[in-house]
């Protein structure tokens, strides 16, 4: 395959819009979320493969929040694009929006992001395109998946150090809604 060295921010572009029906629903009636996160996932893979020109695989997902609920009837847009590259990975940034058809409104109900590594044609992870920066909003969100990756390393390291097994650590928890019933 004869890959590309550098690619834009607008090759990994892609746009999913789907008519949320009623065998999305969960049991309160509204859009599930496990059906809204497997519409993400598909534009993740959609876009990174798109970006790469490989075929891509999700290693995480950051911030899943559900801003607001989806309703049966209206009409869901999913917006992607790669928002930062690694070496084998890359940061696709998604936008989730519904459009209530009848009334016009639109409404924001989720932003996240999904990091894809690029495999090769034996499964091993392949080196991804330079990622060209051509505006200043690009070069926003790009620093902000730095931002976000640098966090998690830090909270890992933390973690690693931090000793929930210690007398203090437990004594702490005695300021939450738990019982320390340990034998």
């Amino acid at each position: 395959m004869n890959k590309k060295e550098s690619n834009t921010v607008d090759a990994s572009k892609v746009t999913l819009t789907e008519l949320m029906l009623p065998s999305h629903t969960n049991f309160s009636g509204k859009i599930h979320g496990g059906y809204l996160l497997q519409l993400m996932d598909q534009i993740a893979f959609a876009s990174a493969s798109k970006y790469s020109g490989c075929y891509c695989v999700t290693a995480s997902v950051d911030t899943v929040d559900f801003l607001n609920p989806i309703e049966i009837g209206e009409l869901v847009t999913l917006k992607a694009s790669v928002n930062y590259v690694g070496n084998t990975s890359m940061v696709v940034g998604i936008r989730v929006i519904a459009e209530n058809i009848q009334t016009g409104v639109v409404k924001h109900c989720n932003s996240s992001y999904f990091t894809m590594v690029a495999k090769d044609e034996m499964g091993n992870p392949t080196k991804v395109p330079q990622l060209i920066l051509y505006h200043l909003e690009e070069v926003r969100r790009f620093y902000e998946a730095l931002r976000r990756i640098n966090q998690k390393k830090k909270l890992a390291s933390l973690e690693e150090k931090f000793d929930y097994q210690s007398k203090e650590a437990l004594d702490f928890l005695k300021r939450y809604n738990v019982v320390i019933a340990i034998k």
